[in-house]
């Protein structure tokens, strides 16, 4: 093994934009890729890089595929970003500290309020069809594209009532109310400019035809076989990107990819799955980033759907499962812990008060629970007394996802429960909760962002919200998340509502989520990305590269 990153967590850092104000004000954010030990005596390290080398392509394959490129439409997961991040610039993006910085942007200043927050652009920057990235583009993709009622980031960005043009490079982002975490929104779509005019020419088609600022240009796009990009030769950044040509792959299958990588058909491979991240550090040629943050392994319910409804048959679910042996059969055994909540356990908003409060493995409470559903003349389903719960549990086709699925068939199986395991490629799978068109599933909960976005996205009336679980008591503390300058208050606020979380379990958690990008040793510089001032970036984290800045020796 030519050697790998151990897993990496944080430091966490409370999160700024430009403005001191803004620290005391926003969340944490864990920093990914960075320095440290390695296996075997090696060290795999931007400083080992050596120097830049100008040249050359690079085959990536990624989990899945995208359903489209342009923000406000496509659903950008983790193999979404890494195309992203090549085809645009984030107006923000995360140091290696976990704080905020601006990227494509040159500053955000908010107002003592936190009601306005005063965007600066860089000068000289342009789109890939040769049209400027000025103020009054990014008016017309706030107005036209991402707050369009068809948007996908309308929801998030509901709380801002326009985006006004101070002049060609400044602009102002007037919100309905004080939020503080409305920074971190521009590190995702949101605050990704794309051309307005090459949108409107494409229409429709739009999404397969992107056009950003970014280090690399679109050439084609074959869905769920590749989509190639070459060099922007009239880059922003002096000297960047370092590849004449990156090609992206989604390859579903964690198998298939492993292979790939060792074979050589392809040079560097995505994974979030613990098997595969174990195996990849046993590949000769290969230097593996890896990173361990918020994310987490788990199941999600479907609560507006009979029976999910009724709280007692998602604690019955939740005690039937024995996270231990998921996380066995994940292959993360002693490498990833067990979780019960949205951060990790170092993370400031890690509460052992929330802890202790997740439903731990409990066959006997589990029955007792599932039996009083089932034998009430009152269910919700509408089922005679004593009808066996029959549902539907779906996971995308990967080999130790399926022996997940098989072990939660059965222990649900030993409550009397009929369950019947689906297979959904990834992309479709995402579709299906966005659309509650489902009963239950594995899927991936927690994420390295403010609070107020992780939980304001995930249990308000939002597109987002694939579980449908709302409460009042939740509603409560996103409004404290939101307004507080107080760090303890908003400590207090995220463990209030992992309580109501943990009691009323629309999720369920495994084990932290291990990622990792595993890259042939002649990919140099994967988590080496630093801000346009000299700030070091957050390396690889959550397996998500800024590939302008890597290069390929011979």
């Amino acid at each position: 093994m030519r050697g790998h990153r151990r897993p990496t967590r944080g430091p966490w850092r409370r999160v700024v934009a430009s403005a001191g104000l803004v620290a005391l004000l926003l969340g944490s954010a864990a920093c990914g890729g960075g320095n440290g030990e390695v296996g075997e005596g090696a060290v795999v390290d931007a400083a080992d890089a050596g120097d830049p080398v100008r040249g050359g392509e690079i085959t990536v394959g990624l989990e899945a595929e995208t359903s489209s490129w342009l923000p406000g439409k496509g659903t950008f997961n983790q193999p979404g970003v890494n195309v992203a991040w090549s085809l645009y610039d984030p107006l923000m993006h995360r140091n290696e500290d976990g704080e905020l910085e601006p990227y494509l942007a040159e500053s955000l200043e908010p107002n003592e309020e936190l009601t306005e927050w005063t965007l600066t652009l860089r000068p000289g920057v342009l789109f890939h069809d040769g049209t400027p990235l000025d103020a009054q583009a990014l008016k017309t993709i706030f107005d036209e594209y991402l707050t369009a009622p068809d948007s996908n980031t309308a929801a998030s960005l509901a709380e801002v009532d326009s985006l006004d043009v101070v002049d060609d490079l400044t602009a102002v982002y007037r919100l309905s109310q004080a939020n503080a975490a409305f920074p971190e929104l521009l590190v995702s779509s949101p605050g990704w400019p794309f051309s307005p005019t090459a949108a409107a020419q494409f229409g429709e088609d739009a999404g397969a035809n992107p056009v950003g600022t970014g280090p690399f240009r679109f050439v084609s796009w074959q869905r769920d076989s590749q989509i190639v990009l070459e060099r922007n030769e009239n880059y922003w950044q002096e000297g960047l990107p370092y590849l004449d040509r990156i090609v992206f792959r989604p390859m579903p299958d964690e198998d298939t990819r492993l292979q790939s990588l060792q074979s050589g058909d392809i040079d560097v491979m995505q994974s979030l799955r613990q098997s595969a991240v174990i195996r990849a550090r046993d590949l000769d040629g290969v230097s593996n980033y890896e990173h361990l943050g918020s994310n987490s392994g788990g199941g999600t319910v479907n609560t507006s759907k009979p029976p999910f409804d009724d709280i007692r048959v998602r604690q019955a679910l939740a005690h039937a499962l024995d996270q231990e042996a998921i996380i066995e059969v994940l292959g993360g055994a002693g490498v990833t812990p067990p979780t019960t909540q949205f951060y990790s356990e170092d993370s400031p908003y890690y509460s052992e008060k929330v802890a202790e409060a997740y439903p731990e493995y409990d066959l006997e409470k589990a029955q007792e629970l599932y039996d009083s559903y089932v034998d009430d003349p009152e269910r919700s389903d509408g089922k005679p007394v004593g009808t066996p719960l029959a549902f539907t549990y779906s996971c995308p086709p990967d080999p130790s996802l399926n022996e997940v699925a098989q072990l939660v068939q059965s222990l649900y199986g030993e409550l009397g429960a009929q369950v019947e395991l689906q297979q959904v490629e990834q992309a479709a799978w995402i579709q299906m909760m966005l659309a509650r068109d489902y009963d239950t599933g594995c899927t991936r909960v927690g994420a390295d962002r403010d609070p107020y976005l992780v939980f304001d996205a995930a249990f308000t009336d939002g597109p987002l919200n694939m579980t449908a679980f709302q409460h009042p008591e939740i509603d409560e503390q996103l409004d404290i998340l939101r307004t507080t300058t107080d760090v303890d208050e908003r400590k207090a606020a995220v463990e209030a509502i992992g309580l109501v979380i943990n009691e009323n379990v629309p999720n369920t958690f495994s084990g932290g989520t291990l990622t990792v990008m595993a890259a042939r040793d002649e990919v140099k510089n994967i988590d080496g990305w630093i801000f346009p001032g000299g700030t070091k970036g957050n390396g690889a984290a959550s397996a998500q590269v800024m590939w302008g800045h890597v290069w390929v020796t011979d």
